[in-house]
């Protein structure tokens, strides 16, 4: 047996969150991917880009701080490589590429700043073995901060993906046109009508807060019906109350409400009426990524050295 660790750092809009991993090696077995520590920080990037077009000094210097912060946890963990990645609040920031720079000169982190297309590919790496069956079709969603990740699934393999520039925080500020929805709803008919027993796959901070506080049984389906009633019953809290009667951070109280009628608009127009949630995400797949990536360049060089 032989356990590596990996990290992924996702530089989301919302947050930015730091993943250490174990993967456990055994001879004629698949990998196995064990969660070890997360940590997340609200540092909302997307509020500063999607409203003046950069990210302002005191988040660059917060960004910096967490990166450090992170930098000394994954020397604490002992992590063998680690993935950075960024996505679009750093990618349409004016100055995103300059404080990527600074981050790996203050902080020895090395930032990838993807593209959508690269962010579907990477959280579609993700394991869902225990969730797709093949006989059944899936609507995988992402909801982030700036950007929805759609990625449908058709006898256990990947059909077609897209990245949709629709998110929790570009909702909150108003950012989102009904051409945006439009767009969304055409590319989802039209990929899904002719699919059959189609279900969703919810990915993201805030579909797992939902899941969490439905109660339902790990495994086992959210129903559209519930969360079209949590989305209700959300609406009619105030800020103030989700957080206070609720529990919800500050940093989830609002955010929730944009997210949930991203799911349930996912739902109505693909016919899903059961939303799996299997509490995987960018930084899942970012491990998964890195993990094969280094495992090939390590059976490259052996080849070369045997030769």
């Amino acid at each position: 047996m032989r356990i590596r660790k990996f990290a992924a750092i996702d530089i989301g809009s919302n947050a930015i969150r730091l993943l250490v991993a174990n993967v456990i090696e055994e001879d004629s077995k698949p990998p196995k991917f064990k969660k070890s520590s997360l940590v997340r920080v609200p540092i909302r990037l997307g509020q500063d880009v999607f409203t003046n077009g950069e990210i302002t000094k005191h988040n660059a210097q917060r960004m910096i701080n967490a990166m450090k912060s992170y930098r000394l946890l994954m020397d604490i963990h002992g992590v063998e490589d680690y993935m950075a990645c960024a996505t679009s609040a750093m990618r349409e920031a004016k100055n995103g590429a300059v404080i990527a720079e600074k981050v790996s000169k203050k902080a020895g982190i090395d930032i990838q700043i993807i593209d959508g297309k690269r962010e579907a590919q990477i959280i579609a790496s993700t394991d869902l073995h225990d969730v797709i069956e093949k006989e059944k079709d899936y609507l995988y969603v992402d909801v982030g901060g700036g950007s929805t990740e759609f990625t449908i699934f058709s006898n256990g393999k990947i059909k077609v993906s897209r990245s949709f520039k629709i998110g929790t925080v570009r909702l909150l500020n108003e950012m989102v046109t009904p051409d945006d929805w439009k767009d969304i709803e055409k590319w989802i008919k039209r990929n899904t009508k002719d699919l059959k027993r189609l279900s969703l796959i919810g990915s993201g901070g805030n579909i797992n807060k939902l899941y969490k506080m439905s109660g339902t049984t790990i495994g086992e389906p959210l129903s559209y019906i519930y969360l079209n009633a949590q989305y209700q019953f959300l609406q009619s809290l105030t800020y103030e109350e989700r957080i206070s009667e609720l529990g919800l951070n500050p940093d989830r109280a609002d955010v929730i409400i944009p997210a949930t009628r991203i799911y349930l608009s996912a739902c109505k127009w693909s016919g899903a009426r059961k939303i799996y949630v299997p509490k995987i995400g960018l930084s899942d797949g970012i491990i998964k990524t890195l993990f094969f990536e280094t495992s090939k360049k390590e059976k490259s060089i052996s080849n070369i050295i045997n030769k």
